[in-house]
């Protein structure tokens, strides 16, 4: 059945379902998420999980999750569960459809002798170097191996013996027979089973020989009669190898691969070897560090699975390769957060204030929204004393043009509180800024002018006494460069120096303390954290920023629109007096130091 949800996106692989259907070809779908077991899932994956399982919920079908592990040496139980548990965490359930490769090795071995006795498939004693030579160039045919033309005997005699543990790695490979002269490489005798003597995770010391993951993959997906095999761009000239396959073995379903282009996201690494070797080299933290790009990392950090989502829907499905801005997945994040995401108040940068008219003795409660758009959702208590923390960016000794926070005999507003007037600095003796003494406006309580005067400037706040102390780490992208491709170069001189940025001494208000792990919250003015899942204990509060509240990207969309509004007849291309008279209309996001 096609799907007839209206906001469901169209793109090629829908209408390649649709036509699948409606001819009558199946009468429903079956997808797979099929990661090999080698590390830890990142963005680039996110949409291919969100694409699998997304189009067997809207076809009404199904998605299996299955582990394509066939290679011992690099396969780790802990890259399983976190796999799970990501799949998950994106708000996706295989239910019982839990399988791997490694379930099917009997299976694939049988195939394997199938191929052997049909002649289709040949034991070579060539080694690594050589088979690689042989196998010519792009536009260069290769060469047919010596071992090529051995009976069908000897072939099952030496794959036996491959079998039994009689040989060492790399001195015999089973080949299948196809074409050394063909246009596409792969079909070039690719190697279907070679020796390795490592123990599987699964299947401990079993097996001595493995199939390849061309041999295995598409193999699986008929077993599983998967509908639709979605892979990325790269796996398009392995298809004719895929295809060829099942056409040669007794398979019980013939599924149809189908390539889509993989995400490649600015300023980001997304290959699991590069970031297991930013995790081996000490780069960073292990796959969970809120720096990579990581599901872990990203949940680490304060992403929602909902961002994830949205962002994944949003970026959609194309069949050529383009890399996507990574302030459009920030973008996803805050257009999330800004609806569910409390407010609190957070000062990283602490500057003491004390309010020289304000009584000693005297404390006093606040109520502040816990969300400004929606007041049914309540409000927390503030404390407020004579002496407060205030930013340290919110002052300055000599304003410079546009600066409109605190300044010697200036007034501000403190948030939801009182108009307070600084009229002395306090610096140390080596002229360092140690505190700052203001007076208040009794009369200005939670914050409003009693006799209409205006003030620009809007600071938040937490009280000296009653706040609690906290780490806070804000973060940048992990590479300066927008597309840090390993080459020749090493990719690691391009890891940005600023990418995560450790602030201590911190002073939250009360009730950050009581922040749980996955629970959003935004600091006002500063940007959207989350308490760090590994770090942050009873005694030592973490907190990591999400992303700031700066939307470069939405506001570049935003503009993008207003242009596209302003064309006209008389425009030729160009803005029109709409369009113009918005442009101006428009506040740039002000600097640091302004407001």
């Amino acid at each position: 059945m096609s799907t007839d949800d209206p906001k469901a996106p169209s793109n090629f692989i829908r209408h390649i379902i649709d036509e699948d259907l409606a001819s009558g070809k199946h009468a429903k779908i079956q997808t797979r998420f099929p990661p090999e077991p080698n590390g830890y899932l990142h963005i680039g994956h996110a949409k291919s999980i969100c694409l699998n399982f997304g189009l067997a919920r809207d076809y009404q079908g199904t998605c299996n999750l299955r582990f394509d592990d066939t290679n011992p040496a690099k396969e780790e139980v802990e890259y399983v569960e976190s796999i799970m548990a990501d799949v998950r965490w994106l708000g996706f359930d295989w239910e019982s459809r839990l399988f791997y490769a490694s379930d099917y090795f009997g299976q694939l071995y049988e195939w394997a002798l199938h191929l052997i006795r049909n002649g289709d498939a040949y034991v070579d004693s060539l080694s690594a170097e050589e088979v690689s030579e042989y196998r010519g160039k792009w536009y260069e045919p290769g060469k047919e191996s010596p071992y090529r033309d051995r009976t069908v005997q000897e072939n099952l005699d030496l794959f036996e013996g491959m079998r039994a543990g009689k040989f060492k790695e790399g001195e015999h490979v089973l080949r299948a027979k196809i074409d050394m002269a063909a246009s596409n490489p792969n079909l070039r005798d690719p190697a279907i089973y070679r020796v390795k003597h490592a123990d599987h995770h699964r299947t401990g010391s079993k097996w001595c020989i493995y199939p390849t993951y061309d041999f295995a993959h598409g193999q699986s997906d008929a077993i599983e009669e998967i509908t639709h095999s979605l892979c990325t761009l790269e796996f398009e000239v392995h298809r004719p190898l895929y295809d060829w396959f099942v056409e040669h073995l007794p398979v019980p379903a013939v599924p149809r691969q189908i390539e889509f282009a993989r995400l490649n996201l600015s300023h980001t690494i997304l290959s699991k070897r590069n970031l297991l070797r930013l995790v081996e080299e000490g780069h960073v933290d292990g796959w969970d560090d809120p720096r990579m790009p990581t599901l872990a990392g990203f949940r680490r950090r304060g992403f929602t699975p909902e961002s994830i989502r949205n962002f994944c829907d949003r970026i959609g499905l194309a069949k050529a390769d383009s890399t996507v801005d990574v302030k459009m997945l920030d973008h996803s994040l805050r257009e999330h957060l800004e609806v569910v995401a409390p407010r609190r108040m957070g000062v990283l940068r602490p500057l003491k204030v004390v309010i020289d008219n304000y009584p000693e003795d005297q404390t006093e409660e606040f109520d502040f929204p816990d969300h400004p758009d929606y007041p049914e959702r309540g409000a927390r208590k503030v404390p407020f004393s004579r002496e407060i923390y205030i930013e340290r960016t919110d002052f300055m000794e000599e304003p410079v043009r546009k600066f409109f926070r605190l300044a010697p005999g200036r007034e501000v507003r403190l948030r939801w509180a009182y108009f307070i007037t600084c009229v002395d600095v306090i610096k140390d003796d080596d002229g360092q800024l140690v505190e700052l003494h203001c007076t208040y406006d009794p009369e200005s309580r939670g914050g409003n002018s009693p006799d209409g005067r205006r003030v620009k400037g809007t600071l938040h706040w937490v009280d000296a006494h009653r706040s609690v102390e906290a780490e806070v780490r804000l973060f940048e992208q992990l590479f300066t460069d927008e597309e840090p491709k390993p080459s020749a170069e090493d990719f690691t001189a391009l890891i940005n120096p600023n990418a995560r940025q450790i602030l201590t001494g911190c002073r939250l208000e009360p009730s950050l303390a009581e922040c749980t792990v996955g629970e959003p919250v935004q600091f006002e003015r500063q940007g959207y954290f989350c308490v760090d899942s590994v770090d942050s204990k009873d005694d030592a509060l973490v907190f990591n920023r999400s992303t700031p509240l700066r939307d470069s990207w939405g506001k570049k969309q935003q503009a993008n629109k207003q242009g596209k509004r302003g064309k006209g007849k008389r425009g030729k291309g160009k803005r029109g007096k709409a369009a113009q008279h918005a442009g101006k209309q428009h506040t740039p996001q002000a600097k640091p130091g302004t407001e």
